[in-house]
C-alpha cells in the first residue's frame, strides 16, 4: 500500500494548487480525481470554457455591430459558425487541462483516476472505472471535491433543453430564445453569450435584482447595459413550474404582484446557484461532519472536526470562487507545514465576465449601511476617460467607499471594460490598507481605463475628481 504525507481528493483550482504547494514544502503527495481530466469544474467546465465562449461571442459582436464605425467593411455576410467556436473552446480546455497534469508531474505528485472515499480517517479507497478499488494511506487529507450546478426541487432537468451551465457550454445549435432562470454572475454570462450569437435572451430573477450579492449601483448599470444589447429582466419574478413539450419550453412563473406569467422558448438554463458536492466520499467512515446541505463544516485552519482532515474550495463556507479555493489550498498546504498563513476572506474579490466586466471587492454601500459605518463615497464614470473613447466602451463606472474618518479604502466597485483585471490594484490597496487620498496620489499611465480608479480615489478623498 502506498504510503503518503497528504492526499488531496478533487483536483479542481482548490485541489490542484494544494498538492503542489504541499509537494514544494516538500510532502509527499498524492491527488484524486474520478474524471479523466484534472482541473474540476473550472477548468473543464467553468471559467475557462465560459471565458472562451464568451471572448469568440465577443469578436462576432464586435464584427456585426462595431467593425464599420471604426471604418472596417466586410463585404458578404458575417457568419457563426457554432461547431467550430466550441472546438476553439475544446481546444483551450484541453491544453489548459494538460498544463494542470504537467504541473502534477513537474512536482512528482502521484495522480489516481477514480472516485476517492475514506475507509478510515487515514485510508483512502479509490474506485477507477472498471469497478477496481486500490487503497492509499495519508497522514493529512485535504477534501477538495467543489460543487454542482444547483435545481430547484420542481424542475426536471432533461440537460438537451432544460439545462444547467455544463450543457450551455455546449449547444449543438444557438437557440431562437433561452429563458435564463436566475440572474447571478453564471446566468448572465452564458445568457449574453448567446444573446450576442443572435438568441432571444429572457432572464427571470427571483431577487428584486440581478447580481444580488454585488453592491445595487452595480446590479442597476449591468441591467440597464444588458438591457441595451437586447435581454429581457423580469425581477421579483418566481418561477412556480417548468414544462417541456417537443421543442418548447413553457415557463410559469409568479410576478411582483403575484400575478401569474407565462415564457415560453426553445431552451432553458436553470442558474439558480451551485451545492457542495460529496456525493461518494465516504465521510461518515472517517468521522468527518457534512451538514444536511452536504457542506463540510471547518474551524479557521479549514481543518474538520477530524483533526488529520481539512476541507477547502466550494464544499466549505464562503463563496464558490476558484481563487478563493486556490488560497484556501495554499494555506492549508502551510498550515499543514507548520506555517502560519493568513487569508483576508473580504478581499477576495467577485468578478462577472459580461461585458462589460463588473468586479469588486470588500463591502458593500449596503453592508456598510447594515454595520453602521460611517463612509464616503467617491465615483467616476468611465465615458469621462480618453480610453474609454477611443475604444467606444464607454459604459460603467468606478465607485470607491472610504470610512468618513480614516479616509481606508472600504470597497471598490467597478463596471467597464478590463475591471476584472483592473480590480488588483483595489486588491493591492487594500491589502495594504490604503487610503482613498494613497489611490489618489498614485500616478495612473494616460490613456487607461485604470485612470477612473485614481478619480474615483480623488472623488472620495475630497469630491476632487479632475476630469468630470
Amino acid at each position: 500500500m502506498s504510503k503518503y504525507d497528504v492526499a488531496v481528493i478533487g483536483s479542481g483550482p482548490g485541489g490542484y494548487v494544494a498538492a503542489i504547494r504541499c509537494a514544494q514544502l516538500g510532502m509527499k503527495t498524492a491527488i484524486i480525481e474520478k474524471y479523466s481530466t484534472l482541473g474540476g469544474t473550472c477548468l473543464n467546465v467553468g471559467c475557462i470554457p465560459s471565458k472562451a465562449l464568451l471572448d469568440s461571442s465577443h469578436h462576432y459582436q464586435d464584427a456585426v455591430k462595431h467593425f464599420e464605425e471604426h471604418g472596417i467593411e466586410i463585404p458578404g455576410e458575417v457568419k457563426v459558425n457554432l461547431e467550430k467556436m466550441m472546438e476553439r473552446k475544446s481546444s483551450v480546455v484541453s491544453q489548459t487541462c494538460d498544463g494542470v497534469k504537467f504541473l502534477m508531474d513537474k512536482n512528482k505528485i502521484d495522480v489516481f483516476e477514480g472516485v476517492g472515499s475514506f475507509k478510515d480517517k487515514t485510508h483512502i479507497n479509490i474506485e477507477n472505472n472498471d469497478g477496481e478499488t486500490e487503497t492509499i494511506e495519508a497522514a493529512k487529507t485535504i477534501i477538495a471535491t467543489g460543487s454542482k450546478p444547483a435545481n430547484l426541487p420542481f424542475i426536471e432537468l432533461d440537460k438537451e433543453r432544460i439545462i444547467t451551465s455544463t450543457e450551455a457550454l455546449k449547444l449543438k445549435e444557438i437557440p431562437k430564445h433561452m429563458i435564463v432562470i436566475g440572474g447571478g454572475v453564471i446566468g448572465l454570462e452564458l445568457g449574453q453569450v448567446y444573446r450576442r450569437l443572435g438568441a432571444e435572451v429572457t432572464v427571470v430573477e427571483f431577487l428584486d435584482r440581478i447580481i444580488p450579492t454585488m453592491d445595487s449601483a452595480l446590479s442597476k448599470e449591468l441591467q440597464k447595459v444588458l438591457k441595451k444589447q437586447g435581454v429581457k429582466f423580469h425581477t421579483s419574478t418566481k418561477v412556480k413550474s417548468v414544462e417541456r413539450k417537443g421543442d418548447e419550453i413553457i415557463i410559469k412563473a409568479d410576478d411582483k404582484k403575484d400575478k401569474e406569467v407565462e415564457f415560453k422558448g426553445d431552451y432553458c438554463l436553470v442558474s439558480v446557484g451551485r451545492k457542495p458536492f460529496t456525493d461518494g466520499l465516504n465521510a461518515d467512515a472517517a468521522g468527518v461532519k457534512v451538514t444536511d446541505k452536504g457542506m463540510i463544516e471547518v474551524n479557521d485552519h479549514l481543518q474538520t472536526n477530524v483533526d488529520n482532515i481539512y476541507a477547502i474550495g466550494d464544499v466549505v463556507r464562503g463563496a464558490m470562487l476558484a481563487h478563493k479555493a486556490e488560497e484556501e489550498g495554499t494555506f492549508v498546504a502551510e498550515t499543514i507545514a507548520g506555517q502560519k498563513p493568513h487569508i483576508d476572506y473580504n478581499l477576495i474579490p467577485g468578478v462577472v465576465y459580461t461585458w462589460p466586466e463588473v468586479a469588486a471587492v470588500g463591502k458593500t454601500e449596503e453592508e456598510l449601511k447594515e454595520e453602521g459605518i460611517k463612509y464616503k463615497e467617491g465615483k467616476f464614470p468611465m465615458r469621462a476617460l480618453g480610453r474609454s473613447r477611443a475604444s467606444g466602451d464607454t459604459d460603467g463606472f468606478v465607485k470607491i467607499l472610504a470610512d468618513e474618518k480614516t479616509d481606508e479604502v472600504l470597497g471598490v466597485h467597478m463596471i467597464g471594460a478590463r475591471t476584472a483585471d483592473l480590480i488588483a490594484e483595489a486588491v493591492t490597496a487594500m491589502e495594504y490598507r490604503a487610503s482613498a487620498e494613497d489611490i489618489a496620489r498614485m500616478s495612473h499611465a494616460h490613456p487607461t481605463y485604470a485612470e477612473a480608479v485614481k478619480e474615483a480615489a480623488l472623488a472620495a478623498t475630497d469630491n476632487r475628481a479632475l476630469h468630470v
